[in-house]
């Protein structure tokens, strides 16, 4: 076989046909970011690395603001509170109540300057996989908005605001989705947590009753486009894969071996579903040594890369916590 571009590589995964290497995405946490740019001496080192995947944001460029010392407002008015957290940041607001829900607007998603970038991007990362985002894409959306522990007692208790909410959401959703895959991308990826380490936030359950219906009209529009879907989903939510599978559900990121049997998925599911992630930030990257985190990474490409359906990466942004030399390793046998 013939050398293939990134594009091509992880457009064979996802038909699950062995591509001619298996292809990986490495991202990292600002404190990880600023651990390897010491370590390697260079601040520039992530342009150096040979990505498979390219990430396009739908977030409004220029969207968010610092409103007080590490206090960031989205574009949503969700306030994040980046003193503990410098990426993400924790929500210390609440927007919506059933009171409020009715006079919130939420941001134009037809805004002109949301994709004004898209065209320029996509030619200069052509040769890559090319993914549009929505990073809280339903139930992440509708919690920072309304508060986690309200939302949850809302699914019991009022039934019926979740359920407006969430349409809200959806339909403006729906309206990102259509103008992203208007451009010349392959996928859409969505960023929905719905697990913890032993289990589901909200149970399968209501999962089916107030979130995958709307899963299911976002995915569908995306492959009305003949685009690819991706989904991002911490914890443990193997109890859903037969749901995801049957919703149309491409990849499936980020595959925590922590809550997950990474090898037992992908022999029950990989020839319906792809994977990304499966390298451990919580016991291989921070504490296992050099030598096994290589044998760590051989393991995963060797099993998990037959035959296609994987995307090597860590089961998340590597964290700050994870050792250099690890992620060195780790990026040395990805390179092999």
């Amino acid at each position: 076989m013939g050398s293939m571009t990134h594009k091509q590589r992880v457009a064979a995964s996802l038909a699950h046909k062995p591509p001619d290497r298996v292809p990986y995405h490495v991202s990292f946490t600002a404190p990880a970011r600023a651990r390897m740019a010491e370590f390697y001496g260079n601040p520039a080192f992530e342009s150096e690395l040979d990505n498979c995947l390219f990430e396009l944001d739908t977030a409004l460029p220029g969207g968010g603001r610092m409103v007080a010392p590490a206090i960031w407002e989205d574009e949503f008015g969700v306030r994040w509170d980046r003193s503990i957290d410098p990426d993400i940041g924790n929500v210390c607001n609440r927007l919506i109540t059933p009171a409020t829900l009715g006079p919130y607007r939420f941001p134009d998603p037809d805004a002109p300057a949301r994709f004004a970038h898209y065209p320029e991007a996509i030619q200069k990362h052509r040769d890559q996989f090319i993914i549009a985002d929505i990073g809280f894409s339903l139930f992440e959306r509708a919690w920072t908005l309304a508060g986690m522990d309200a939302l949850l007692m809302a699914m019991v208790e009022q039934p019926a605001f979740v359920h407006e909410l969430l349409d809200r959401i959806l339909e403006h959703n729906l309206r990102l989705i259509d103008r992203a895959c208007r451009h010349e991308i392959d996928g859409m990826w969505f960023g929905d947590d719905w697990g913890q380490q032993r289990g589901m936030i909200m149970g399968p359950r209501l999962w089916r009753t107030f979130l995958k219906p709307r899963l299911q009209h976002m995915y569908a529009a995306v492959k009305g486009h003949r685009k690819a879907v991706f989904i991002h989903c911490c914890g443990k939510v193997d109890d859903i894969l037969p749901d995801l599978v049957e919703m149309g559900v491409d990849v499936f990121n980020p595959f925590q071996p922590e809550v997950m049997d990474v090898y037992a998925m992908k022999k029950r599911y990989g020839d319906r579903l792809a994977f990304w992630g499966g390298i451990s930030t919580q016991q291989t990257l921070p504490l296992a040594s050099v030598a096994e985190v290589k044998a760590d990474v051989r393991r995963l490409l060797e099993h998990l890369g037959k035959d296609g359906g994987y995307i090597a990466a860590p089961a998340h942004a590597i964290p700050g916590d994870a050792r250099p030399e690890n992620v060195a390793a780790m990026l040395e046998v990805l390179n092999a």
